[in-house]
């Protein structure tokens, strides 16, 4: 079967942008992000944009689904469903390969397994039941449920509450196959040794904060954003929150902020793995090869479809 779709995912710091966007200027193909929190204007540093990627060779690779919402908002894997489906229709009305690429787990398997994300409404009680509970006591509630989501994201104890209030969503109103299009992709997964993984992490966070990471966190403020909402993020927007507000000193955020990426990363590979189990076939790409051998890799699979 000739697929109709390449998907590009890794880990942070594995380089797969940089890897999508050489194969989608071999390819002709334009680049649709699959990242929660790239989602987000004037949340460059933060997020890991890295828009000078999209640039290779003088060409102008196109993306979509970065930069499609305002910071302080809520985007959800729902809203992403139907902004992903509508990107690709028009790409292959174009006749133009979509890759998808990026290393958030939920929004890619919801995608590409066609699992149906209903809005999930507030539940008044099940919250008032949860009020007054510490971070770890959410953890274990959470973790009793055996549903898709995303039973890790527990950074802060709104963003627990609201997983719980999905998780008791679903475990109600179950998951069902949504209305995605019919598409066969080719799914490469970027995979680096661990040790190089977490030296990519710590220099690119010290690099970040060179760049200004910290200010970003400040104009966002100063704009009027609530600090709970940047907290909310997660990350990188939890820990200088933190530090800008004066609730942790530089030294402390930034150890905590690195401890908490390595861990983030080796949470995506835990999701990783746990869609080949439920079916995702992923070709796995040594990510320490040349960048022409990677690319030239994934266009041998392609070709044989």
């Amino acid at each position: 079967m000739k697929y109709d779709l390449i998907t590009v995912l890794g880990p942070t710091a594995s380089g797969k942008t940089t890897l999508a966007t050489h194969m989608a200027a071999s390819l002709h193909a334009e680049i649709i992000s699959a990242d929660s929190r790239q989602v987000y204007r004037r949340m460059d540093l933060g997020t890991g944009k890295d828009l000078a990627d999209y640039l290779v060779d003088g060409q102008q690779i196109p993306y979509h689904l970065i930069d499609i919402c305002e910071p302080g908002s809520q985007y959800n894997v729902y809203e992403y469903q139907k902004d992903f489906k509508a990107v690709y229709l028009r790409l292959k009305e174009k006749q133009v390969l979509p890759v998808l690429c990026g290393g958030t787990g939920l929004y890619l398997e919801s995608v590409l397994r066609g699992y149906r994300m209903d809005t999930v409404p507030e539940n008044t009680e099940l919250r008032h039941s949860l009020e007054g509970k510490s971070l770890a006591e959410l953890t274990d509630i959470l973790s009793g449920y055996k549903q898709l989501h995303n039973k890790t994201d527990v950074d802060t104890v709104k963003r627990a509450i609201r997983a719980i209030e999905i998780a008791e969503y679903y475990r109600t109103h179950p998951v069902t196959q949504t209305d995605m299009p019919d598409f066969h992709s080719l799914v490469i997964g970027v995979d680096i040794p661990r040790e190089l993984r977490r030296q990519r992490i710590s220099d690119r966070l010290k690099q970040r904060l060179e760049d200004g990471m910290v200010d970003e966190i400040r104009d966002l403020l100063a704009e009027g954003i609530p600090a709970e909402n940047l907290i909310y993020y997660g990350l990188e927007y939890k820990f200088l929150t933190y530090y800008v507000l004066g609730k942790l000193t530089y030294e402390e955020m930034y150890s905590q902020l690195e401890i908490a990426i390595h861990q983030f990363a080796k949470r995506q590979m835990t999701w990783f793995r746990g869609m080949e189990r439920r079916g995702t076939v992923i070709h796995w790409i040594d990510g320490t090869l040349p960048l022409e051998e990677k690319v030239r890799q994934i266009e041998e699979l392609y070709r044989m479809g």
